[in-house]
């Protein structure tokens, strides 16, 4: 049997771990039962930014109204377009032949189960195990996939998920029509997509409100955009049942809020319900590695798991889906395994940013008002239009403006940033100076511990740290879209 110091399963943000440890003259193997580069190169956010843009492009010349300038109906090279997205999915087949060179490392194809604490084996495509390794140490990134919930029909009738859309079941052309159960992030993407591409969209979604995880303002904002984008908007709507009529998928809904029964008749049915651990299928029972109660792999802020020589990060692990946030654990777990293991990091979560890249697109980094609210935290809360700056007005948003995004920053007594988000053109870029002053308090807290310095002594010192009073006292370009997230503490009330 053949033994290595690593083994790693998973080649998304494992890779980016494998490589490290690869440097430091580890005997490494990864396994991976998919294209390598994991979920963000072959079926997520990178193939599908790709399709965003050229949406994006869309409802913007058609928004030229606002300021007088009126295009004709765009033509859609729907051949151009997915070689563009194919372009970039074909690129695990550079990352596959590039890390079949790297020495000390070999490469296995399958899916990893444990036999026990230190040892593997691999079932093949076909469903045969074709071989046992074993390792001193296991990191494991074996990701999520899709949730497909038991609809009555729908197994009969036929669906894609996200991984289906970018693999087997990618369209010869943009759909006529498409159902998208499940409005969060997947399905407000793709509505946003194929609604600018002229398909008729249906979104149906079963909580009161689409995207729920955001601020009300902020979902009821992209609701407006989608109702005036001609996306038909369905909450508190369950899906029944799926049949098929007159070579047609028919959804059997159900208006919760109302008692009332419909149908929605589309071409395709886009199954957008939320995600899936991985970790079922590793059998991580022989090997005593705990998971909670949805299937995710329990860790400490190390990354480690109640076994001391395996590892998880990623999806699987369950906080928070993105693969800017799986990164950062990789190069956590760098650093603690082969950098400074006296001195080890901790992987923090407080302000974990992500964008929605709908339209408009949304930003998110910390807590929501509820959130705070329920934590009994007091706190001020300020909201800044794009209309309320210059910027903004020379892109025709006005106070009347049906749909007007926003910046709402929630910071707390202290005027520590609690919470920001931002709905409207460019949200991602306006969110992240609120990243940075959001870690700023991190990273001088980790400095404290080393020197024994109580934060109050610190803060005494320093009172803007961790604050938005940088912000407050630095010059601002005008007229910039800057304006809209520094001027918010203007109207903190």
């Amino acid at each position: 049997m053949t033994k290595y110091d690593f083994i790693v399963i998973g080649s998304g943000c494992g890779l980016m771990f494998t490589e490290g440890a690869l440097g430091y003259g580890k005997k490494c193997a990864i396994v991976e039962n998919f294209k390598f580069g994991g979920t963000c190169l072959t079926k997520g956010c990178i193939p599908s930014k790709v399709l965003v843009y050229p949406a994006d492009l869309i409802r913007e010349a058609e928004e030229g109204e606002r300021i007088g300038i009126r295009f004709q109906k765009p033509q859609i090279d729907w051949n151009e377009i997915s070689k563009r997205v194919w372009g970039q999915i074909d690129l695990h087949e550079k990352v596959e032949a590039r890390i079949n060179k790297l020495k000390d490392l070999n490469v296995y194809k399958g899916t990893a189960q444990f036999t026990g604490p230190h040892t593997i084996k691999i079932k093949n495509n076909e469903g045969e195990f074709y071989t046992e390794i074993e390792a001193e140490n296991f990191v494991i990134a074996a990701g999520a996939h899709s949730f497909v919930p038991p609809i009555k029909g729908l197994q009969e009738a036929g669906y894609i998920t996200s991984e289906l859309f970018f693999g087997s079941k990618y369209p010869k052309r943009p759909y006529e029509s498409l159902a998208i159960i499940g409005a969060g992030p997947i399905g407000a993407e793709f509505a946003h997509i194929f609604a600018s591409f002229g398909t008729k969209v249906s979104l149906i979604e079963m909580n009161p409100r689409i995207l729920s995880t955001e601020e009300e303002e902020v979902s009821e904002v992209v609701r407006k955009q989608f109702v005036k984008d001609n996306i038909n908007v369905y909450t508190s709507t369950k899906t029944l049942q799926v049949t098929i009529e007159n070579n047609m998928k028919v959804l059997h809904l159900e208006n919760m809020t109302e008692n009332s029964k419909f149908k929605v008749e589309c071409e395709e049915i886009l199954i957008a319900s939320g995600v899936r651990s991985n970790a079922p299928s590793l059998k991580l029972e022989n090997a005593g590695v705990e998971t909670d109660k949805r299937g995710y792999i329990l860790t400490n802020e190390y990354l480690e798991t109640n076994v001391s020589h395996i590892w998880a990060i990623g999806d699987i692990n369950g906080k928070y889906q993105f693969r800017h946030k799986a990164n950062k654990e990789a190069e956590i777990l760098l650093y603690n395994m082969f950098k400074d293991p006296n001195n080890k990091k901790a992987m923090n979560y407080d302000a974990v940013p992500w964008a929605i890249f709908t339209h408009p697109q949304v930003a998110h980094v910390g807590k929501t008002e509820r959130e705070v609210k329920e934590q009994g935290c007091k706190y001020k809360v300020g909201i800044n239009r794009y209309s309320d700056v210059t910027a903004g007005r020379v892109m025709g948003f006005t106070s009347k403006s049906d749909v007007n995004g926003f910046v709402k920053l929630i910071v707390g007594e202290d005027k520590s940033i609690l919470g920001a988000h931002v709905v409207g053109p460019n949200a991602a870029i306006l969110l992240q100076p609120y990243v940075y002053m959001m870690n700023c308090n991190k990273k001088c807290e980790k400095k404290i511990k080393k020197k024994k310095v109580e934060i109050e002594q610190l803060r005494a010192m320093c009172p803007h740290l961790g604050t938005y009073t940088p912000m407050d006292e630095s010059m601002i370009i005008h007229p910039a879209m800057s304006e809209l997230t520094a001027w918010v503490t203007e109207n903190l009330e």
